[in-house]
């Protein structure tokens, strides 16, 4: 804004001692203060508000403008209500230095002079801004993107102060302002705030508090999905939306700011559909791989058309790596008189999301992902640097994300995004994910799509919204629990754990984790006593109550057994 407008306000009743020819000085902020020097915190284009406190004798006025003018602010205004009628030496000392200088009635508070050139400035700027966007944005369609995100947030942070970042539903960051990442935890919060309320049916943005910090968040709608995008059950696009979170609260902003903020969200959404569009020819590539695993192709057919894919999927990875699969499955709990969401294009979208992210997969994979759908599952084609498969510990373990042999495994694929996930499924949804063992040729890919169809099998089997099972389960006794029938499971384990169960409850004697310790310390009676801090003796009286109520015999193998699955079908 202008000087000169200042003037042009009845609500403020300044009135101009001088400088004139000055008016046409453009006002970049507004600074209140009563510092004989307050030139640190100047930076020019400042409107200075002072009550003159500062002023002893008429000698301190001249030094006192000199600062001013030398830090280019672009005028004084000087309240009368502690000297009455501005002092002669400040209105001259103005004059030699060509600053404008304003008096400020005693009856006009210097909130009120902030908060009109707060109010203009910000509007101006929010007008440049929109047309800075408008420009980026006919770059950005008509050509290569002239920067991505970042650009556009870098222009909110520095002409709004508003300090945003770009993040997918998952949490994973795309792209911040000045570089500045959001801690993990507060984003995945962020996301799953957002997905939560998405499922709401309410419209953005959404107000948020993460880390004690304040957020609105905009959904960023993909373009390429048309017009029909609003028509369309929110449950096919929660789970694959981004969102724009910005550091302010938003519930309070004039029309004009959320109209310009959906601007940018608009913009941000033609870089998705640029990256959607880069994920063509890895998708097309993956679904001929897929029909010719399903079809039972020779060997040497598939071998030939992952030749074709190796410069798409193997850049930096050499001609013969290892290849994992990895099976994700969407469901939706139908729900009367609505037609069954497809569950594939939403698991298509959400394992792409998963598997790009370097903190969940360990490594930057996002130029080789490759996932297909085939009905209501998604499969991803994953190669792996050529070396070893990665190791399980002697107990059985993954090692997680980015392990010996750069493998990846199912509990650490979705341990960093179970909240915000469970948050977009919400009651009716459920996320299911098996992984395969790697391979390291074609003949093997069937048997690795169809151990991890089976991984999921198992993990579809258990309790929760988000689940997922690896290779290493399919070798145990977990693989067969999950199927047997609910009523032989309640059976089986009330007949062998509730004699203990109620005579623990009676007599406090602890039969139950004494029989767990038992079989977990393999039988031995030292070592199980060490671990409860039992003699041996109470240990082996406890075993005999144990097997005096239940009629088994702890020293048999199959007596043994029997109480391990009871254990873990409990």
């Amino acid at each position: 804004m202008r000087l000169r407008a200042l003037l042009e306000s009845d609500a403020l009743g300044l009135r101009l001692l001088g400088g004139e020819d000055e008016l046409d000085r453009t006002v970049r902020g507004v600074m209140t203060t009563d510092l004989r020097d307050p030139s640190r915190y100047l930076s020019g284009g400042e409107l200075v508000l002072t009550g003159l406190a500062w002023r002893r004798t008429g000698e301190d006025s001249e030094p006192f403008v000199r600062i001013l003018a030398q830090a280019q602010v672009a005028g004084l205004a000087a309240g009368e209500a502690e000297l009455g009628d501005i002092p002669d030496d400040l209105v001259r000392a103005c004059l030699r230095h060509r600053l404008p200088l304003f008096a400020v009635n005693e009856d006009v508070a210097f909130a009120t002079i902030t908060e009109h050139v707060v109010r203009q400035v910000s509007g101006e700027r929010a007008g440049d801004l929109a047309a800075v966007v408008d420009r980026h944005r006919r770059l950005m369609t008509s050509g290569p993107a002239g920067g991505g995100p970042d650009v556009v947030l870098d222009l909110l942070g520095s002409d709004l102060d508003l300090r945003a970042w770009v993040l997918s539903p998952t949490g994973r960051q795309i792209a911040g302002a000045g570089q500045t990442a959001l801690p993990g935890p507060v984003a995945a919060a962020l996301a799953g705030e957002h997905l939560a309320a998405s499922r709401t049916g309410r419209r953005g943005p959404h107000r948020a508090t993460a880390g004690g910090t304040t957020y609105s968040l905009f959904p960023i709608r993909n373009n390429g999905r048309g017009a029909t995008h609003a028509s369309r059950d929110i449950r096919e696009t929660v789970l694959s939306d981004w969102l724009l979170a910005v550091e302010a609260d938003a519930s309070d902003w004039p029309a004009a700011r959320l109209d310009l903020l959906q601007g940018v969200t608009q913009l941000i959404a033609v870089e998705r559909d640029r990256r959607d569009a880069a994920r063509t020819v890895r998708r097309r590539l993956a679904q001929e791989v897929l029909e010719l695993v399903q079809t039972g192709a020779a060997p040497a057919e598939i071998a030939a058309r992952l030749r074709v894919a190796a410069p798409v999927l193997l850049p930096g990875l050499g001609t013969a790596p290892h290849w994992q699969v990895v099976v994700a499955r969407v469901d939706w709990a139908a729900a009367d008189g609505v037609t069954e969401v497809p569950g594939g294009p939403v698991a298509q979208a959400l394992l792409e999301e998963v598997l790009v992210d370097p903190a969940v997969t360990g490594s930057d994979s996002s130029d080789r992902i490759a996932v297909a759908h085939s009905g209501d599952e998604a499969i991803a084609l994953v190669p792996l640097p050529a070396t070893a498969p990665a190791p399980l510990d002697p107990a059985g373990q993954d090692h997680g994300a980015g392990g010996p042999g750069g493998g990846l495994h199912a509990d650490a694929l979705l341990a960093a995004v179970r909240e915000p996930l469970s948050a977009g499924l919400a009651d009716d949804g459920r996320l299911t994910l098996g992984v395969s063992a790697a391979v390291h040729s074609a003949e093997g890919l069937r048997g690795a799509l169809e151990e991890a169809r089976h991984a999921r099998r198992v993990a579809a089997a258990r309790p929760g919204r988000v689940c997922a099972a690896g290779h290493h389960e399919l070798a145990s006794h977990v693989l067969l629990l999950p199927f047997v029938p609910d009523d032989v499971r309640r059976a089986f384990t009330a007949r062998l754990l509730d004699p203990l169960r109620d005579y623990d409850r009676r007599h406090r004697a602890e039969l139950i984790p004494t029989l767990e310790a038992f079989l977990d310390c393999d039988g031995s009676w030292t070592r199980c006593a060490t671990r409860l801090h039992l003699h041996v003796n109470t240990l082996r009286y406890r075993v005999g109550r144990i097997e005096q109520l239940t009629g088994r015999d702890l020293s048999r193998l199959e007596d043994k057994l029997d109480f391990f699955l009871a254990l873990r079908m409990s």
